[in-house]
């Protein structure tokens, strides 16, 4: 078992582990332009786009669950119905947000509500950004196809090509050509664009064909793919609410505060996806022993996932006690900011043991499709983060953002281990 979930978990930490280093690239990149406003215009158009792009996960978590369970029962034919599935609602709503960005760019600044410095930077990097929509779609769903089918080497090949492009093209355009932050929103559309073709090129290994309309348009299949990823919309819907408070209660404390948050979070992201390794190792072996009904193997996977959890908490904690500080100020030459996050620092150091229990449970609910547990525990998480956070803050300022934070991760990982024990599996 432990060697079937490093063989899935590895590719996919290498892929992940790419994602928080293009967050933190292009963070250094902004945070050496010599401002904190900058920082603070990453940090608002990324929420942003989450909020847009989180809200359609499930292309990536419902299609790996499915495919797993299609997988796992030996119906070659449904795993590629799955896929279709998935790249057709993609693509439909990618392009209904490039022909709705205008309302939606400012639906979403308002609500975030940077100040207008911020707001001004943030809203040319939407502008850009946008036109990326069908892409970053299409890639969740191959991304969650290719998990489903156990094959996550896919998965890292795809992720590891579209930040290094990021990368390269971002520098070049920010350093070479002066274009500040239109730079960093370039490279990233364009490597978006070569991700999704990659993506589509390494289907060919696969031999897939093309289904029969009447198959990808079954209604009993279409139900069941809807009822899944309808539970898994709403609970991202919970996780963005967090998220985006989490900003706008930065953002509304003025830039050095959002600027602090922002290079914290970055330790968070970090360490959520090394965890998503071995978080997306459960999506595809849960699904897969479902699939096969083969309850004894699912069981003996959650235990191994939650030892391998609870080392990599161990070693990230001790990382960021010892050596966290000297960490951000690679990220930021900006004095104020680095002094001022030395106070919220032991939060960010917490995140590990708070958060490990429900990155795994994640991936286990999500492959065995048990969706509506799923967003149970997220309902209630989220609902205690905001009873928190608006008890405290008063006192407490923007410390009452971190505890609410971190209680609010510790919460997610109880509620569903106790939802996991109690399901009746059939």
């Amino acid at each position: 078992m432990n060697r079937k979930i490093l063989s899935l978990a590895i590719p996919s930490i290498i892929a992940n582990i790419t994602t928080p280093l293009l967050g933190l690239v292009d963070t250094a990149i902004v945070g050496h332009m010599g401002s904190a406003v900058y920082i603070g215009a990453i940090a608002v158009g990324g929420v942003m786009f989450n909020m847009l792009y989180w809200l359609f996960g499930f292309l990536r978590g419902g299609t790996s669950g499915l495919t797993a369970q299609a997988y796992g029962a030996g119906n070659r034919q449904e795993c590629s119905l799955v896929l279709y599935r998935s790249l057709m609602v993609a693509g439909d709503v990618g392009i209904a947000m490039i022909l709705l960005q205008w309302p939606l760019g400012w639906i979403l600044q308002q609500f975030v509500d940077p100040d207008p410095s911020t707001g001004m930077l943030a809203g040319r990097y939407f502008t850009i950004l946008i036109y990326g929509a069908p892409a970053v779609l299409g890639t969740y769903a191959l991304s969650g196809w290719f998990l489903g089918m156990q094959d996550s080497r896919m998965l890292m090949v795809t992720s590891v090509a579209i930040n290094v492009v990021n990368i390269t093209v971002s520098l070049a355009l920010v350093y070479g050509l002066g274009w500040q932050i239109e730079g960093v929103a370039c490279g990233t559309l364009v490597a978006q664009w070569v991700g999704l073709g990659i993506g589509i090129f390494l289907l060919r290994r696969y031999g897939i064909k093309s289904p029969a309309w009447h198959s990808i348009l079954d209604a009993c299949e279409l139900k069941r793919f809807f009822k899944v990823n309808t539970d898994m919309m709403l609970r991202t819907a919970c996780l963005i609410a967090v998220t985006v408070w989490f900003t706008k209660t930065g953002a509304s404390q003025g830039a050095v505060i959002l600027a602090v948050n922002t290079l914290l979070m970055q330790l968070f992201l970090l360490f959520s996806y090394m965890m998503d390794g071995f978080a997306f190792a459960g999506e595809a072996l849960a699904g897969r022993y479902v699939g096969a009904r083969d309850f004894n193997s699912l069981n003996l996977c959650v235990k191994r996932l939650f030892i391998w959890g609870a080392a990599w908490a161990a070693v990230f904690t001790a990382l960021y006690f010892f050596g966290g500080e000297g960490f951000l100020a690679l990220l930021s030459s900006d004095k104020e900011v680095i002094s001022s996050s030395r106070e919220y620092y032991l939060w960010a150091v917490s995140v590990p043991f708070a958060g490990f229990a429900a990155f795994a449970w994640d991936g286990i609910f999500i492959g065995a499709t048990l969706t509506r547990q799923l967003l149970l525990s997220m309902a209630v998480s989220m609902a205690a983060f905001f009873i928190i956070y608006f008890s405290l803050s008063n006192l407490m300022g923007n410390h009452a953002i971190w505890l609410a934070f971190i209680i609010y991760l510790f919460l997610r990982g109880a509620l569903q281990t106790l939802l996991y024990y109690r399901h009746k599996w059939k």
